[in-house]
């Protein structure tokens, strides 16, 4: 029976009541991220204040690595309770939203130049991942549609392509899960080895955030890696990315409308809804934030705000890939699926490294 208190509320009230339940449970998990990433602020600026100070040469680690290590060590020892995980698992939305806020930085004219480059470098490169994957998931006997996640995951966008596809191609839990793992693993392993790669080869910001945009998979760890190099890499490592990002619509479309001829997936009916429905939305956003900067919409102070505000966003970001990289469910996966992934992957990384070293030698990055 409904209380008299319950039944004379407006039912207007409703909404709001739910909408302000669902942002104090985000709270904590929030808290937790801004923590985790201001740590990792203060440990970078502290060892650099240190090494000044006492005249020492020590290499500038950024606090991208501290905050990703630090939520690494939190979620892999203590793990992550309950009352934080809804808040952690926002960091997604703080990724889009640093992308968007990060279009104020490039002028239209800078987007389409190094677009235009990226946009090439990634029909090459998809085009001989997806075939590369393929090959593979056959030699190692996977499943045809485990492989295809993988292919898809690998080659366009990470965890996100590997969700937008699995219904599209009626995969199974199971095979998602078991991409999704190897994906993961294998971009927690790039946030160490591309910066490190990219500084023994001497790579200039552009060619290394090129190279990180278009071999990294999951987004999250394409915008860290990027950023782990310089602040001027992992601006064109968002963009490379975000040309990437763009093609998942079509990516899976093409796989929905293979599967569904074999009778194995739902046919695809309005096949422009089914593209809006796949797209990224936040890449629209960014273009359109870029738009107003190039017009001269926004004042020099407001430029700096929204700025800061984008690694506000990037700083809730990093930390939340750490806490969100559970290293012992990564280990029950199999190894099939991630020997694919990890022979994929460096593939995939050796190629786009040519390709860029080609583009910096004969574009003139």
């Amino acid at each position: 029976m409904a209380t008299a208190a319950s039944s004379t509320r407006p039912l207007g009230l409703d909404q709001p009541i739910q909408l302000g339940r669902r942002i104090v449970v985000l709270i904590p998990g929030l808290l937790l991220l801004a923590a985790v990433g201001c740590a990792g602020k203060f440990i970078e600026q502290s060892i650099a204040g240190y090494t000044k100070a006492h005249h020492l040469t020590f290499p500038n680690i950024e606090y991208v690595l501290w905050a990703i290590v630090i939520g690494l060590v939190i979620a892999n020892t203590v793990g992550i309770p309950r009352m934080f995980q809804a808040g952690v698992a926002t960091y997604e939305f703080w990724l889009k939203a640093g992308i968007v806020l990060l279009g104020s930085r490039f002028l239209l004219g800078d987007i389409l130049h190094l677009g235009g480059i990226s946009l090439a470098l990634v029909a090459v490169a998809l085009t001989l991942s997806l075939t590369f994957m393929h090959l593979l998931g056959r030699t190692f006997k996977l499943k045809p549609k485990l492989t295809s996640l993988l292919a898809v995951g690998s080659s366009i966008c990470g965890v996100s392509a590997i969700i937008a596809a699995q219904p599209a191609i009626d995969a199974d839990d199971e095979d998602a899960s078991y991409a999704i793992a190897a994906i993961l693993a294998l971009g927690a392993i790039s946030l160490f080895t591309f910066p490190l790669i990219g500084h023994s080869l001497h790579l200039s910001d552009k060619a290394y955030g090129l190279w990180a945009g278009l071999a990294v998979d999951n987004t999250a760890e394409a915008t860290a890696a990027g950023a782990l190099y310089s602040d001027a890499a992992g601006k064109v490592a968002v963009l490379a990315k975000t040309t990437r990002n763009a093609l998942i619509g079509f990516v899976v479309l093409a796989y929905a409308i293979y599967w569904a001829s074999r009778g194995q997936a739902h046919a695809v009916g309005n096949k422009a809804a089914f593209l809006w429905r796949k797209f990224p939305k936040f890449v629209l956003g960014f273009l359109f934030i870029s738009i107003l900067a190039t017009l001269g919409f926004f004042a020099k102070p407001q430029l700096t705000s929204l700025a800061n505000l984008s690694r506000w966003a990037f700083l809730l970001t990093f930390a939340g890939v750490g806490l969100r990289t559970n290293l012992r469910e990564l280990g029950k996966q199999g190894w099939r699926p991630f020997a694919v992934g990890a022979i994929g992957e460096v593939f995939i990384a050796l190629v786009t490294l040519g390709l860029v070293y080609g583009a910096d030698h004969f574009l003139h990055l």
